[in-house]
C-alpha cells in the first residue's frame, strides 16, 4: 500500500510549494504550464497558474495583494469555471504568508463555496487530514496510466476532503443513527445493556484509531488505512474485518512491541506504534462473550467517519468543522445519556474558568507556603502570573519536584472526562513558562534534568502530558461506559502532541486513577481493627488492612512499571492485572460486608415494591434485612481502599472540580419508561398523556418487572443519605416558620457535602450546581456547613436563557461555586442572573 510522506508533505503545504505538493507527494499530474497569467474579476486584479491536474480536475494558484472578500473570490471562481469547470482554488497573498482553499459545492442549483485557510507557520494537521483524501497510488490508475475513477471520481474526491460542514450536532444524530446499526449487527451477547455497551466500546476504538489514522501514525503514513483494510475483507467470508484484521490490530498490533508480533501480524498490519494503555487489553464483555461482527456493520461506520475531517487539535478556538476530541467529548456525554442522571455537558468556558479559580488558587498556596522552619521567608506572591514572571532556579524546581508532580485533581462525577481534560490544559500552561525559565536561567541542576529527559522522550509535550495524566487526575462515575470514555479522551489529548509516530511511547495505565462507582456510597475511611477481625474469619489472605492496602498499591505500581519497559511481557501484565482485579474483589467483598453492618447499625431495610394486581397498581411494600447483594448493587465506592495513597497519605485532594448530578434522588418515571416506549421523552410530554401511557407499558409483565426492581433500589439508599452520620447534619432541615423542605433529596447537595469531605484542609473545589443552593430552604444546613466550616471564594448565578447548558429550561438558574475547606466565610465575591 502506498503512502504519504508526511514530512514532506507537511514541508510542502508550510513553503507553499503547491506544485510539489500535489505532483511530487499526492501523485497528480504536472500540467502543460505553469506560467502565471494576469486577470481581473469583481474588481480585484490577480495572478492565476495551474500548479496539477488529473482527469480533467485543475488546481489553480490565484495570487492577489491580499486575500479578496468574498464577493471578489465568486467572481474569479466563476471566471475560472469557463475554463476548467472542476477546479480547486487556492488564493494566497503576496508575500505567500496567507492562503485559502476555495472549492464550490454545486447542489439543486445552487453554488455554496467552502473555504478552509492555511497560514504559514501552522502544524497542518488539519490539511494534511483533508489532502491525503486527495492522494493517488497506483492502484487508482489503469495500464494505461488514466485514472480509474475519471473526471466525477476525483471531483467527488475533492467533495469527500473539502466540503466539511459544520459537525458537532450533525455529528451527533450521524453518530448515534450508527451506533444503532452498529449495535443490531453485533452477535453473540444476549443481553441488550452488554450489547450496548459493546457497540460504545468498539465505537470508541475505531474512532482513536482513525484520529491516529489522519495522523499518519498508521503504517508508515498509510492514508485510508481502515478503508483498505475492509477492501481487502472482500470475499473472506463475511467476517474477516473483525475476527481477523481487528483482532490482530488490538491485541497484537497496539498491545504489543513490533518485536513481539508474530511475522503473519506484523505483514497484515504493517508498522504499527505500541499503545499499551489498557485501551487494547481485553475487555471483559470480549472475556464473557463469543462476539462476531459482520464486515458489512464497518462498511457504513467507515462512510460515516471519511464525510468528516478529523483533527487531534484541541486548542481553545479551534474550528467547528472538524471532528475534534471536544467535539467528541460534547458527543459522547450527550450519548451515553448522562441526562438520565440529572447531568448535562459542560461547556468549555465554566471548566476552564472552575479549574483556573482552584489550580491557580491551590499552586499559589502552596508557593507561598513553602517556607523551612528557621530559614528566610521565601517571596510571596499575589498571583500567579506574578509567580511565572519571577520565576527563579529554586522556585522552578520546587514547582517540578514537589508542587506539580504532587497535585490530585479529583472530579467524583466525571462522565466523558470534560473537567479532567481542562484540568490538564490548566497544567500544561503551567507547566511550558516553567519549563521554559530552564533554559533562561543557566541552572546547572536543571539544566541537566531537562537535558536527561529530552534524552529519553521524543517529545516534551508529550512527556509533560503523560506526567499530568498519570499523576495529577482522578475521577469516578457511577457508569463504567462514562469511565472508559474519560480515559479516552485523555489518551486522544496525549497523541495529539506529537507530530510524528516514532516521538509517541506507551499510553499510560490510568485503569487506577478513573474508576467507575457509585461516589455517594462507600466507606471514607475503613476501621481497621474491626476489618482485621473480619479478616482473620474470612479468607482474605489473613492480612491486616494497612498491609492489604500497602499491598494493592505495590500491585498497582509493578503493573504500570511493567507496562512502560521498552519490552513488555504481556504474560506478565496479564498475570498482574489479574492479581489486582482478584484483590480488588475480595477487598471489596469485606468492605461491602462492613457497609451492609453500617446499614443494618441504622436500622435501614430494604423495601421491594410490590404490585397488586386487583387494584392494578403498585402495593406495598415488602420490608426485609438487607443482603449483600443488595449492598452490591448500589456499586459502593470505597475511597478509603481505592485511592489510600490520595486520602491517608496526603489527607484528601488538593482539588475537586465537577459537574455532578442535578436531579432528586428518586425513581424518575419518564427516565426509565423512555427505554421501552417512543413516545415517552423527558421533556414533552403533558403529566396526563406521561400517566396513560405508563399505565399500558405496565400491563406488559417484563416491563412491570423491570419497573418495580428499578424503584426497590432507591429507598434503603435515600435512608442512607438521611441517616448516615457522613449526611444527616447538613442534609437535613428542620421545621421553621411551620415550612418544610421538600423530602426529596438532591443529588446536588449530596455531591457538594462529599465535596467537602474528600478534600484535604485547604483544599479547592469548584462545582457547578442549581441556584438551590442559595435559594432553598432545604439547603439551609449546607449553606451553614459553608460558612462555618469554608471560604467561599466566588458564587456567580446564571440563567440559561441564552442556553448554556443544552436541553434545560430557559428559565433554569445555576451556579459557579468555588470555596476552600477550612476557615469561615465573611464575604464573597457574587453576582446573579447572568446569561453567558
Amino acid at each position: 500500500m502506498a503512502k504519504i510522506d508526511t514530512r514532506r508533505t507537511r514541508e510542502h503545504l508550510n513553503a507553499f510549494e503547491f506544485t510539489e505538493l500535489f505532483v511530487e507527494e499526492l501523485g497528480w499530474g504536472r500540467p502543460a504550464s505553469t506560467r502565471y497569467e494576469t486577470a481581473e474579476a469583481g474588481g480585484v486584479e490577480y495572478r492565476r497558474r495551474r500548479v496539477a491536474e488529473l482527469a480533467g480536475v485543475v488546481v489553480m494558484e490565484v495570487e492577489t495583494d491580499d486575500i479578496p472578500d468574498a464577493g471578489a473570490r465568486a467572481a474569479i471562481h466563476r471566471q475560472i469555471s469557463e475554463l476548467h469547470y472542476e477546479n480547486l482554488l487556492v488564493f494566497v497573498d503576496r508575500e505567500r504568508t496567507r492562503s485559502l482553499w476555495y472549492w464550490v459545492k454545486r447542489e439543486n442549483g445552487k453554488r455554496v463555496p467552502r473555504e478552509h485557510p492555511y497560514f504559514h507557520g501552522q502544524t497542518g494537521d488539519l490539511f494534511l487530514s483533508r489532502l491525503s483524501g486527495l492522494f493517488m497510488d497506483l492502484g487508482d490508475f489503469d495500464e494505461e496510466g488514466n485514472v480509474r475513477e475519471g473526471v466525477v471520481g476525483v471531483a467527488n474526491r475533492l467533495r469527500d476532503s473539502l466540503d466539511v460542514e459544520r459537525v458537532t450536532r450533525k455529528f451527533y444524530r450521524d453518530f448515534k443513527d450508527q451506533h444503532d446499526f452498529f449495535l443490531g449487527m453485533i452477535e453473540g451477547i444476549g443481553d441488550e445493556r452488554d450489547r450496548r455497551w459493546y457497540a460504545s466500546v468498539m465505537l470508541n476504538r475505531l474512532m482513536f484509531i482513525y484520529f491516529l489514522q489522519e495522523k499518519f501514525f498508521l503504517d508508515g503514513g498509510a492514508t485510508r488505512y481502515l478503508r483498505k483494510k475492509l477492501e481487502q475483507a472482500e470475499g473472506r467470508g463475511g467476517y474477516w474485518y473483525y475476527d481477523v484484521f481487528l483482532q490482530d490490530l488490538f491485541f497484537e498490533g497496539f498491545a504489543k512491541p513490533a518485536a513481539q508480533r508474530s511475522e503473519r501480524v506484523r505483514e497484515l498490519l504493517g508498522e504499527i506504534p505500541y499503545l499499551s494503555g489498557g485501551l487494547f487489553l481485553r475487555h471483559s464483555l470480549e472475556e464473557r462473550y463469543a462476539i462476531r461482527i459482520p464486515d458489512t456493520a464497518f462498511e457504513r461506520l467507515l462512510a460515516l467517519f471519511e464525510s468528516y475531517s478529523w483533527n487531534l487539535n484541541d486548542t481553545p478556538g479551534g474550528k467547528d468543522d472538524e471532528i475534534n476530541p471536544d467535539v467528541l467529548g460534547y458527543i459522547f456525554e450527550k450519548y451515553i445519556n448522562q441526562k438520565a442522571f440529572g447531568a448535562y455537558y459542560t461547556r468549555t468556558e465554566i471548566t476552564g474558568y472552575l479549574c483556573e479559580q482552584t489550580i491557580h488558587r491551590l499552586i499559589l498556596q502552596k508557593v507561598n507556603d513553602r517556607g523551612v522552619p528557621g530559614a528566610p521567608a521565601p517571596r510571596r506572591f499575589d498571583s500567579l502570573s506574578e509567580m511565572i514572571l519571577r520565576l527563579d532556579a529554586p522556585l522552578c524546581r520546587y514547582l517540578l519536584e514537589k508542587v506539580l508532580p504532587e497535585l490530585s485533581i479529583l472530579d467524583p462525577a466525571c462522565g466523558s472526562g470534560a473537567f479532567l481534560v481542562a484540568a490538564m490544559k490548566t497544567l500544561i500552561d503551567i507547566y511550558g513558562p516553567v519549563i521554559g525559565h530552564i533554559k533562561l536561567l543557566n541552572d546547572r541542576y536543571l539544566s541537566d534534568r531537562l537535558a536527561k529527559i529530552e534524552r529519553e522522550h521524543p517529545s516534551l509535550p508529550y512527556y509533560i502530558k503523560k506526567q499530568i495524566i498519570s499523576s495529577n487526575l482522578f475521577g469516578v462515575d457511577l457508569m463504567e461506559e462514562a469511565t472508559e470514555i474519560a480515559r479516552l479522551r485523555l489518551f486522544l489529548a496525549l497523541v495529539s502532541s506529537v507530530e510524528r509516530a516514532d516521538q509517541m511511547e506507551p499510553l499510560p495505565n490510568i485503569d487506577f486513577n478513573i474508576l467507575a462507582g457509585n461516589s455517594l456510597i462507600g466507606l471514607l475511611q475503613v476501621d481497621e481493627a474491626a476489618f482485621d477481625q473480619r479478616n482473620a474469619q474470612g479468607n482474605l489472605f489473613f492480612k491486616p488492612y494497612r498491609e492489604l492496602v500497602r499491598e494493592k498499591n505495590r500491585l498497582v505500581k509493578a503493573y504500570r512499571d511493567a507496562a512502560m519497559t521498552e519490552e513488555p511481557d504481556p504474560a506478565k501484565l496479564h498475570d498482574l492485572r489479574k492479581g489486582i482485579e482478584e484483590h480488588r474483589r475480595e477487598a471489596n467483598r469485606h468492605l461491602n460486608e462492613m457497609l451492609l453492618d453500617e446499614f443494618s447499625r441504622l436500622g435501614i431495610r430494604f423495601e421491594e415494591a410490590t404490585w397488586d394486581a386487583a387494584r392494578g397498581e403498585q402495593g406495598r411494600p415488602k420490608r426485609r434485612a438487607l443482603t449483600l447483594s443488595d449492598i452490591v448493587e448500589l456499586h459502593p465506592f470505597h475511597w478509603a481502599y481505592e485511592f489510600d495513597e490520595v486520602l491517608v497519605g496526603r489527607g484528601g485532594f488538593d482539588v475537586i472540580i465537577t459537574n455532578p448530578p442535578w436531579d432528586a434522588f428518586k425513581p424518575q418515571g419518564k427516565e426509565f419508561f423512555a427505554e421501552y416506549s417512543e413516545l415517552v421523552t423527558t421533556n414533552k410530554m403533558t403529566i396526563k398523556e406521561f400517566e396513560r401511557e405508563q399505565g399500558k407499558l405496565l400491563k406488559n409483565g417484563e416491563v412491570r418487572e423491570a419497573w418495580l426492581k428499578y424503584h426497590s433500589r432507591f429507598p434503603h439508599a435515600n435512608l442512607w443519605f438521611r441517616t448516615s452520620p457522613q449526611f444527616r447534619a447538613n442534609q437535613h432541615t428542620p421545621v421553621v416558620n411551620r415550612k418544610r423542605a421538600s423530602i426529596d433529596l438532591n443529588l446536588y447537595k449530596l455531591f457538594t457535602e462529599q465535596s467537602y469531605h474528600l478534600l484535604r484542609p485547604r483544599g479547592e473545589c469548584g462545582i457547578v450546581v442549581p441556584s438551590g443552593i442559595y435559594t432553598d430552604l432545604g439547603s439551609m444546613g449546607l449553606r451553614e456547613m459553608l460558612f462555618a466550616r469554608t471560604r467561599v471564594s466566588g458564587l456567580f448565578g446564571f440563567e440559561n436563557r441564552k442556553s448554556i447548558f443544552e436541553g434545560v429550561d430557559s428559565r433554569f438558574k445555576f451556579v459557579v461555586l468555588t470555596f476552600e475547606k477550612g476557615g469561615a466565610t465573611e464575604r464573597f465575591p457574587a453576582a446573579f442572573m447572568r446569561h453567558d
